[in-house]
Formats: C-alpha cells, structure tokens, sequence
C-alpha cells in the first residue's frame, strides 16, 4: 500500500494521539518486544496490545519480524521523520508569527486610561 504524505502523516499523528501506543513506543525504543513481552508490562490484554502494535505499524512507526512463533515489534524511527518535519515547520512558524506579534506591539504607542479619555473617578 503507497500513502501519500498527508495520509503518512495523519496515520502518524492518529496513532500519537492515543497513550498506550506511545507507551508501547517509549517501550520499544529501548528495545525489540514481543506482544507477550509488551503485555506483561501493561494492563492491556494480547488482543488488545496486537490491536495498537497494528495501527503503529499501518502508520510506519514500527515493523513487525519474525522469530519463529514470535513476532516481536521495532520501532522505525523512520516513521517519525514526517512527524517530526511538520512540527518543525509548526514551530517555526508559530515562533515567526509571536515574533511579528511582538514587534508589532512593541512598535505600539503605549495608551492609558487618560489618553484614551476615561477617568478613574
């Protein structure tokens, strides 16, 4: 299956959003882990945990080998390169846009209560 980038992406950020998937990712980026392995450190039952090691690996953040009946699960830090090319360009931008923000009100004349012709009686 060939995904587009933006497809890329929201599969990525989808399968992000959700806690137990990024637990099983800080869990895989010390190391290879197998659904058992991954189960014993979390209250998820097999089932469940093959559920979200499926969505990681639909979204290219992990691959999944084989070692005779067991089938342990990588982490493919290449699957976060988008992710972590749009939040760049992200924050980039914002930082640009506060930076603009800021000069702009820097470059203001300052009011008060008085030069606006209120009064404080």
């Amino acid at each position: 299956m060939v995904m587009n980038s933006d497809e890329s992406l929201d599969r990525a950020f989808m399968a992000l959003a959700d806690p137990t998937r990024r637990a099983i990712l800080q869990r895989l980026a010390s190391g290879e882990a197998g659904v058992v392995e991954l189960t014993d450190a979390s209250t998820l039952t097999q089932p469940a945990i093959t559920k979200h090691l499926k969505v990681l690996e639909q979204a290219g953040l992990v691959t999944r080998g084989r070692d005779g009946q067991r089938r342990p699960a990588r982490l493919r830090l290449e699957g976060l390169v988008a992710v972590d090319d749009w939040l760049s360009r992200a924050h980039t931008e914002w930082s640009d846009r506060l930076d603009r923000l800021e000069k702009h009100l820097a470059a203001q004349p300052e009011t008060t209560d008085e030069a606006k012709g209120e009064s404080r009686d």
